[in-house]
C-alpha cells in the first residue's frame, strides 16, 4: 500500500494519524526509535539547510515508522525517504512558492523514483513571523478571513492536489482555530493535514475533533522530546516502511 493510499484509507475511515516533523539542522542521529515511536508517520524537512539524506538515512535503521519528506528546498530531496510531499504553497501570491520552486525540483523528484504526494499548502496566521512566512516570502491569510482559507482548499481539491495542509507556522502562538478546521473539512473531501503551535495532547484532541486527519508537531517536541509519549493516539494507526508500501 502506497504512503498516499494509507492516509487516505484512514480519512475515508475517519482515522487519526500523528505526525512527528523532523528537521534535519536540529535533529540528533541517534535515540530516533525513542522520538518516533509514538508517531504514525515522520515528516522530514526544514525551511533551510540540508542533512535531509542523513536523518533519512539514520531513520530507516531505527524505525520502521514511515519516513515522509517534506521538503523545504531541493536540498532536502533524497530517495531513502518513503514518499514526498510535492506542495504548493497556494496561500501564497509569489509565483517562486506556487510553480517556481517546483519546476527546479522536478527532475530530480522523478529521477528519484520516490513516491510524490500533490499537497496545497495553506499558511495560515499564527500570531507570530514564523520561518515559513520568511523562507516563502508570503503573506499568511488572517484567521478571521475564513472564507478565503476554505476557497483556496477548495482551489487545491480542484487543482488536483491529493492533500491538503493547514499550517499556523513553527512556532505559532495560536494553532489553526477549529472554526477552520471544521469550515475546510465541510467543503473538501481531501484528507486534511493540521500543524503549527499544537503543543498539548488536548490541542491536538481538538484539531482531530474539528476534522484533521493527521496532526503535526515539530517544535514543540524538539524543546521538550519527553513530552512525545503523551501524545499517543493510536497503537495500531500506523503502518510500517516494508515491502507493503510502494
Amino acid at each position: 500500500m502506497s504512503i498516499l493510499s494509507h492516509i487516505q484509507t484512514h480519512s475515508k475511515a475517519n482515522g487519526k494519524m500523528l505526525a512527528i516533523l523532523l528537521d534535519p539542522e536540529k535533529t540528533a542521529l541517534t535515540d530516533l526509535n525513542r522520538r518516533t515511536e509514538s508517531a504514525d508517520l515522520v515528516f522530514v524537512g526544514g525551511s533551510t539547510g540540508e542533512g535531509a539524506d542523513r536523518l533519512t538515512e539514520a531513520l530507516k535503521k531505527q524505525t520502521d515508522k514511515p519516513v515522509i519528506l517534506f521538503p523545504g528546498n531541493i536540498q532536502q530531496i533524497t530517495d531513502q525517504a518513503d514518499a514526498l510531499l510535492f506542495l504548493s504553497v497556494l496561500s501564497s501570491r509569489n509565483a517562486e512558492m506556487l510553480i517556481g520552486r517546483q519546476i527546479e525540483a522536478a527532475r530530480a523528484v522523478r529521477q528519484s523514483g520516490i513516491e510524490t504526494i500533490p499537497m496545497g499548502y495553506i499558511l495560515i496566521d499564527g500570531g507570530t513571523h514564523s520561518s515559513v512566512e520568511h523562507t516563502t516570502r508570503s503573506q499568511p491569510i488572517p484567521q478571521t478571513d475564513i472564507e478565503q482559507i476554505v476557497s483556496t482548499a477548495i482551489a487545491a481539491e480542484l487543482l488536483g492536489m491529493r492533500l491538503v495542509y493547514l499550517e499556523a507556522g513553527s512556532g505559532a502562538k495560536t494553532p489553526v482555530s477549529t472554526d477552520i478546521i471544521r469550515a475546510v473539512r465541510q467543503a473538501v473531501s481531501l484528507p486534511l493535514i493540521v500543524g503549527g503551535g499544537i503543543c498539548t495532547p488536548e490541542q491536538m484532541q481538538q484539531a482531530f475533533n474539528a476534522g484533521a486527519d493527521v496532526v503535526v508537531i515539530g517544535n514543540h517536541f524538539e524543546r521538550h522530546p519527553e513530552q512525545i509519549p503523551l501524545f499517543r493516539i493510536n497503537e495500531s494507526a500506523g503502518i510500517k516502511a516494508s515491502a507493503n508500501i510502494g
